[in-house]
């Protein structure tokens, strides 16, 4: 299984080895696998989750984005070699001499989904973590939400339904796979105050964000559904196109995370 080296000023500080089947987590708090102890680091900044044989890193809406090869990603499929950068730690991605290089070659993301920001990452450098992230675009035409699969399917599908049905009888609006995937696993109804995603059956319990969905909730720009193997994204698509960031006055730094 490939490795994790986390290095802070070139100097590899810890070494995690991924597991197939296991996600690792990244962030501020204490409960993340990866402890990065810094302001410009998210309480729940990313983490990398295992599909198949491949591993695909998910930027969980921190507040100043998450880096792969020094472009900013929402989704990235990691490859050999891969250098992740969060706040101003690098977390190298590779594998075993002894072990099979999965052929992932093929680019598995939507190319709107990454953004060279090179002058972006140079502030970054600069300590100066307070310029707003960029937003993914996306065809706004006839709806306020939408659906971007990760994993389990390909392509987007706009919420434009009142009540989207999500499962694997052939007669729901996206149908999906899974030996324990209810006929209806879930539903997205569109509320005037947003999108709200409940549970409906299924012995496979669907999850936002790693957190089993007991009740009917809200959903939040970029939030991660998981439902069987299959893995979606939502993308509130009335947001505007910048994302405001609250600086600590007495730091001149991001405020920590409400969450």
């Amino acid at each position: 299984m490939p490795i994790i080296t986390v290095k802070f000023k070139n100097t590899a500080i810890d070494v995690y080895q991924l597991q197939k089947g296991v996600s690792l987590t990244i962030g501020r708090r204490k409960n993340n696998d990866v402890v990065i102890e810094n302001l410009a680091v998210s309480g729940h900044h990313a983490k990398i989750d295992s599909v198949g044989d491949e591993f695909v890193l998910i930027d969980l809406q921190s507040k100043n984005g998450s880096f792969v090869n020094e472009k900013i990603i929402n989704s990235h499929w990691l490859k050999n070699g891969d250098v992740i950068n969060i706040g101003k730690h690098s977390l190298a991605f590779k594998y075993t001499a002894d072990e099979q290089i999965p052929d992932n070659g093929s680019d598995k993301i939507d190319q709107t989904m990454v953004m060279d920001t090179s002058q972006y990452r140079s502030m970054m450098k600069k300590s100066e973590p307070n310029v707003p992230r960029p937003l993914i675009k996306y065809d706004t035409t006839d709806s306020a939400g939408g659906l971007a699969f990760l994993a389990g399917g390909s392509g987007k599908i706009k919420l434009s339904n009142q009540i989207t049905k999500i499962g694997k009888d052939p007669k729901s609006d996206i149908v999906i796979k899974g030996m324990w995937v209810g006929q209806t696993s879930i539903t997205i109804s569109k509320r005037p105050d947003g999108f709200y995603i409940s549970y409906v059956g299924g012995m496979s319990k669907p999850k936002i964000n790693d957190q089993l969905i007991k009740h009917s909730s809200i959903l939040n720009d970029l939030d991660i559904i998981d439902i069987g193997p299959t893995k979606l994204q939502f993308h509130d698509l009335s947001l505007s196109k910048t994302r405001i960031i609250k600086i600590d006055k007495k730091t001149d730094l991001p405020a920590p995370d409400a969450e």
